[in-house]
């Protein structure tokens, strides 16, 4: 039986995988405003990669009536981008939003941004900050590091005449913002145009679902005043007819990134998609035989992994996992190592045997830390201080640490989902990056076996010989054994 799946789904509109021979000038991007060039270069940006030069043009050009509908005018198509890990997908919409709201007079929440982690939250109103620099938009972070009541008031004003928007665009992790929708007196969301869903197929996973059907009620919420509101009323979008195109509407345009995305159209469906279009870097090349006729080199690639990166895994034992991991930072020499294990218990234990060991610089990365550490630590991994970084798949998703030159899988994943996002901390924006997964020889085959069926051949084997462990050995178990006190 042959899957059926949508038009959109079918068709998409292929990026080229390739990010150093693809490079684009931005001078090249059509309709790029001149301020937000001048940005670009005062950042250092003097060309984009496939994706954003492929999105931001198509987000642009959705809005280029303004971000009113006129009368007769459609509705803007809602757009999924699904690439690699580090392939520039921030930027691709922060960009083209920044110039959409660069004419507004009254501020109003008019893009919101939901994000799963705090850290990745802070990290796009990092980005969004350096845009909207000098232009008058105001950028709020809501995820909850600030208390509930500080954050009401980085968002709404009481005036005399009623509650004003303190911002333009709103970055937020889904907990934190249901809150606010709900409990914010005057947080209003009517004037909503871009809803922005990064890392989307986690929210869709993580059901989510709840919030955003919460974020799309509120954005169609009928204001009680009449009069000044009545001008741009906004109804559900349906069918168009006399009546709905006689006043100018905003529309909701929902734009979804993800190094994952699912092609699943039943949980694509949840997220009520109008019309979308597709741009993927996830696709097979056709090879031409001799006698004429196509095939698919590679069929089932569902996944694309950053090009510069190289995949090992070694088989091994329990027992000498931890041998192996200190033989890779002390007689390999590895430096700038993201080493993932599949719990935060298992990290920390890693972490504590490790320290006792010594001569490694390592520290541990968790949910269990306050954010300010978190911070901290991935500074000083970034500045070379910290050479081994231990962490749960927290970060696994979507945070750009700068100059990770080795991803070791300590704890094989479970999921070929993990293992992309994983490996994905490495080789970012065009550069070279190793990853390791260490695998028990009775789960190898089934690791093998997931990595095939996502259409990842090229991992090679890397057995490590016994001999090579056995100088650590003595250490090793000192080092047990005062862990065992200090537990104690």
């Amino acid at each position: 039986v042959q899957p059926f799946l949508p038009h959109w789904l079918a068709q998409p509109k292929l990026v080229q995988k390739c990010i150093k021979d693809n490079l684009f000038p931005i001078r090249d991007v059509p309709g790029l405003h001149p301020r937000l060039l001048k940005k670009l270069q005062v950042n250092g940006i003097e060309s984009f990669f496939p994706v954003q030069a492929e999105v931001i043009p198509a987000i642009l050009q959705s809005a280029s009536n303004g971000y009113l509908l006129g009368q007769g005018g459609y509705r803007p198509r809602d757009i999924c981008v699904s690439a690699p890990t580090g392939s520039g997908k921030t930027l691709a919409f922060v960009i083209p939003i920044v110039q959409v709201l660069l004419d507004r007079v009254v501020c109003q929440v008019r893009a919101l941004v939901v994000l799963p982690t705090k850290e990745l939250a802070q990290q796009v109103s990092k980005v969004f900050n350096v845009y909207t620099d000098g232009t008058g938009l105001k950028v709020v972070l809501i995820t909850g590091q600030k208390s509930f009541a500080k954050e009401q008031e980085m968002l709404v004003h009481k005036k005399v005449t009623g509650y004003c928007s303190l911002a333009d665009i709103v970055v937020a992790t889904p907990g934190r913002l249901t809150d606010h929708i709900s409990q914010t007196p005057g947080f209003n969301l009517t004037q909503l145009r871009f809803l922005i869903i990064d890392e989307a197929d986690r929210m869709i996973d993580d059901m989510h679902q709840n919030c955003l059907n919460q974020i799309v009620k509120a954005a169609f919420r009928v204001e009680n005043d009449s009069g000044s509101s009545m001008l741009f009323q906004r109804t559900k979008p349906g069918p168009i007819t006399a009546a709905t195109s006689c006043y100018p509407q905003i529309p909701l345009q929902k734009l979804l990134f993800s190094a994952t995305l699912t092609q699943d159209p039943e949980k694509l469906q949840q997220l009520d998609l109008f019309q979308p279009r597709l741009f993927t870097s996830v696709y097979s090349e056709k090879k031409t035989l001799g006698d004429g006729t196509e095939t698919d080199q590679d069929t089932n690639k569902k996944y694309t992994l950053p090009e510069g990166l190289s995949q090992c895994y070694v088989p091994c034992d329990l027992n000498s996992k931890p041998l192996l991991l200190l033989h890779f930072m002390l007689t390999m020499k590895f430096t700038r190592v993201l080493c993932f294990t599949n719990s935060r218990e298992a990290s920390h234990r890693l972490f504590l045997l490790v320290r006792a060991f010594g001569g490694v610089s390592v520290a541990e990365f968790s949910s269990l830390l306050p954010p300010n550490e978190r911070q901290r630590t991935i500074k000083e991994f970034e500045q070379g201080k910290i050479q081994l970084l231990i962490s749960t798949d927290a970060t696994a998703r979507g945070i750009d640490i700068k100059a990770v030159n080795y991803v070791i899988n300590y704890d094989a994943p479970q999921f070929i989902r993990t293992y992309i996002h994983r490996v994905g901390r490495t080789a970012r924006a065009g550069k070279v990056g190793v990853a390791f997964s260490l695998v028990l020889r009775i789960q190898e085959r089934r690791f093998l076996r997931m990595l095939k069926d996502a259409g990842i051949q090229d991992i090679k084997k890397h057995p490590v010989k016994g001999n090579s462990l056995k100088p650590l050995v003595q250490r090793y178990e000192e080092a047990l054994c005062n862990l065992e006190k200090t537990i104690k």
